[in-house]
């Protein structure tokens, strides 16, 4: 197994350690990053190994003690090796765990008896290009956003489905998100909440100057492109926070259904519905249930 952690809080090593303890009691020898390794007590593991593309390849899964972005992180690792990845949270919403802190001892238990289910979610693929010049190809869980480099300066995007113009508006970015992401950086920029099970893309603009910027949800299937203004400011690619490429004006950002989906662990089988009430902290005050009969 693959144990990734944000050793950058004063507690999380220690955590860590308890974790590792509780495998090696099991049986189960952990990996840790090279990176990381410093931070934890050599004890608590048998390899290390390099943040690349094959670090977990041979694990039976990731466990990752942090915050959703130590999770992202973790999904770079995992998503090559086709291996899944179980977050505990230890950092704020967590949206993206499967388990908080208080249940990290029960989230051991699970992975140790076998006792969990993976699910897949949907990724995204994304190309930028500059007159036809491919300037980089890369990948996001959350959502790829196309953002103005210049605080002062407006940035001039025309969106595009399926080789179609739909708008074009100054603003100071848009995102193309998954479902996944539609919890994350979109939720913020006024995009709606779409449950995981639902295959879709979604395109939100982020401040836009126009009369018609509102959200768009369309088919998996789409291709949706940005393109940023020849005549106007550069901007950076953005892809789960994480991957940043510079745009020049005059280049073109293309966004389309992953090609690998990443597999998420699941301890327990219950609705999305209450997922999304806990972490958010929702009112329900009120809620009677269906009517008996």
């Amino acid at each position: 197994m693959l144990l990734v952690v944000h050793t950058g809080r004063d507690k999380n090593p220690g955590l860590a350690e308890q974790v590792a303890e509780r495998f090696s009691r099991a049986g189960v020898r952990l990996r840790v990053l090279e990176d990381e390794a410093p931070d934890l007590d050599p004890s608590c593991f048998t390899r290390v190994v390099p943040a690349d593309s094959q670090a977990a390849v041979g694990t039976e899964l990731v466990f990752v003690l942090g915050g959703d972005g130590t999770l992202l992180r973790a999904a770079d690792l995992a998503r090559p090796a086709g291996v899944p990845v179980l977050g505990v949270n230890l950092g704020r919403v967590g949206f993206l765990a499967e388990a908080d802190s208080d249940a990290l001892h029960e989230a051991v238990d699970h992975v140790v008896q076998r006792c969990y289910h993976v699910d897949e979610r949907m990724t995204i693929d994304v190309t930028a290009r500059l007159n036809g010049t491919v300037l980089d190809s890369t990948w996001a869980l959350n959502e790829a956003s196309v953002e103005k480099t210049v605080r002062e300066r407006i940035l001039d995007v025309v969106v595009e489905v399926d080789g179609r113009p739909v708008s074009a508006f100054g603003c100071d970015g848009v995102i193309c998100a998954t479902p996944t992401g539609s919890t994350a950086y979109a939720f913020s920029a006024g995009g709606p909440v779409v449950w995981p099970d639902v295959q879709a893309l979604l395109v939100v603009p982020s401040n836009a100057h126009a009369l018609f910027a509102r959200p768009l949800v369309v088919s998996p299937a789409s291709v949706v492109a940005f393109e940023i203004d020849s005549a106007g400011q550069p901007a950076e690619l953005s892809c789960d926070g994480r991957r940043t490429v510079a745009l020049p004006p005059g280049a073109r950002v293309e966004v389309v259904g992953g090609s690998t989906p990443l597999k998420l662990v699941r301890l327990r089988k219950g609705p999305f519905t209450d997922r999304l009430v806990n972490k958010f902290s929702l009112p329900v005050q009120g809620w009677r249930g269906p009517s008996a009969g």
